[in-house]
């Protein structure tokens, strides 16, 4: 009923910039939250930045004033603004939201399939 699509991901070197961007579609009555969730080989899946449809923000502590989230409302499109990137920044990133289809449903989780940014020194 809903997709997540990512894009913008590639290869950068190290102190780049990229732009990553994650469009929902399908049927959606309202969006809660939408964020960008990373996992690196090997390594556990980990947070990176999130925001709420009342415009407030959390980032992982390794990515603050290097990364900005935003959101497009009107085209359910949230963004991840990656400047200064670091090798360690290497991952597949996820976009995720919390989607509601009806008004009488709760809030449901959806995942994208991921954007992988490789960072080279």
């Amino acid at each position: 009923q809903v997709q997540l699509v990512e894009s913008g991901g590639g290869l950068v070197q190290a102190g780049g910039s990229l732009r990553l961007s994650c469009a929902a579609s399908g049927t959606i009555f309202s969006i809660k939250t939408m964020g960008w969730y990373r996992q690196a080989p090997g390594k556990e899946q980990q947070l990176v930045a999130i925001i709420s449809n009342g415009g407030n923000t959390n980032y992982a502590a390794s990515v603050k004033g290097r990364f900005k989230i935003s959101v497009d409302n009107a085209k359910n499109t949230v963004y991840l603004q990656m400047n200064g990137l670091k090798p360690e920044d290497t991952a597949s990133y996820l976009c995720y939201a919390e989607i509601k289809h009806v008004t009488a449903l709760p809030y449901m989780p959806y995942w994208g399939k991921g954007a992988l940014v490789t960072v080279s020194s």
